[in-house]
């Protein structure tokens, strides 16, 4: 791979904030839109992810518009403590990873401001309704299938990217003792055929160095999920050394993929081995929205990369995570607007690296904005207290 020219990464910097300061004003109640042209909407946990890149930014626009989305969650969170899909409408309910990102992103907020009482009604609430969403009346958290930001994707019962939140809330919190209770349920294998009745299925995955992307009962998935397992590495859920075997792992599996012709770019789409037609986890819909290297299915998602860059750096591999971060700066430049120098855009696909999604995506700037500043201090901002 070739040297990282640290000029062009400063000029993404520059276009990444231009996006978020766009972006900063929608057509609804003044809310921050989704993207630049489409999704004009303010969707929760867009919004929420983009914390990570406005916390490092030292922008007080942005800082002052998060502030008012998180206090328009606030008030439109339900008498039970759930946070809604969008943050204007109290009515829009049911995602299983808008609650947690929320007090995820309360948390950095917290610290960023120094505010350490912020929406602390809103967050105890929260924090009650997170507890009751264990069938098991445990700690691991369950959802429904298309709940999470996979909402063209199964997720079944306890899901990898929503229980890596958790924990990582948690901890930053201060809540201990419950977040070291999901790391040991987490730390449990997935279990098929046969539960005894003393036994507790887990996210661990035999002769895999990675965690399962979900596990219920005695079915599970063992393809690999990049941001739920990037995320368990930046908040500390693996040790350094499982940390270098996951990364290891991806990075044999993607130069599999690119000799194949299943993924064009230096760096790895969110999910795979993808769902082929015909594969028990395989749904009729997927047709549409869903087709191998696209979208949930293997699609390469800027914003995930945000985070793989940022693990590499919390597994101290700092020269790979300048080599990616190169790699990432490629991906944000492409767009489906040719007058764009950067167009940080939804998805690609992984095949042939054709963009797919609307272009001025809001967490595609925002990631990249906290990707960069990883590598560029050597240190993961918010995630290093996490990791303790």
């Amino acid at each position: 791979m070739e040297a990282i020219n640290w000029q062009e990464i400063e000029e993404a910097k520059k276009a990444a904030i231009e996006v978020l300061l766009h972006n900063m004003h929608g057509p609804f109640h003044g809310l921050p839109r989704t993207a630049g042209w489409g999704y004009p909407e303010p969707y929760t946990r867009d919004l929420m992810f983009s914390i990570l890149g406005i916390a490092v930014s030292d922008n007080k626009p942005l800082t002052d518009s998060i502030r008012k989305v998180l206090q328009t969650l606030a008030k439109n969170q339900t008498e039970h403590g759930h946070i809604t899909s969008l943050v204007h409408d109290k009515d829009d309910r049911g995602a299983s990873d808008t609650t947690p990102l929320f007090l995820l992103g309360v948390g950095i907020f917290r610290k960023l401001t120094r505010e350490d009482d912020f929406l602390n009604d809103a967050v105890q609430k929260a924090l009650t309704w997170m507890e009751y969403q264990s069938p098991s009346d445990r700690y691991l958290i369950a959802q429904q299938p298309t709940s999470d930001w996979r909402d063209e994707q199964w997720v079944i019962g306890y899901g990898l990217f929503v229980n890596a939140l958790t924990y990582s809330y948690l901890k930053l919190f201060g809540l201990n003792d419950r977040a070291a209770h999901v790391s040991r349920e987490m730390k449990r294998f997935t279990i098929a055929d046969y539960i005894p009745h003393h036994v507790h299925e887990g996210l661990k995955v035999k002769n895999k160095p990675f965690y399962a992307f979900w596990s219920y009962k005695v079915h599970y998935s063992d393809r690999f999920d990049l941001l739920g397992n990037s995320i368990a590495i930046l908040s500390g859920l693996v040790s350094v050394s499982r940390a270098e075997e996951i990364i290891d792992w991806v990075e044999h599996e993607c130069a599999l993929m690119k000799e194949r012709g299943d993924l064009a770019a230096d760096i790895p789409p969110n999910f795979f081995p993808y769902t082929l037609p015909g594969d028990p986890d395989w749904h009729p819909r997927y047709e549409y929205f869903n087709m191998p290297g696209n979208y949930h299915n293997g699609g390469v998602w800027p914003f995930i990369c945000g985070f793989y860059v940022a693990a590499l750096v919390a597994a101290k591999r700092y020269k790979f995570a300048e080599q990616k971060l190169a790699e990432l700066t490629k991906l944000v430049r492409l767009s489906s607007d040719d007058s764009l120098s950067f167009g940080f855009n939804e998805w690609i696909k992984a095949q042939d690296g054709k963009v797919m999604g609307v272009d001025w995506q809001t967490w595609s700037a925002a990631l990249y904005l906290y990707a960069a500043k990883c590598v560029q201090i050597k240190s993961t901002p918010y995630f290093d207290e996490i990791r303790g």
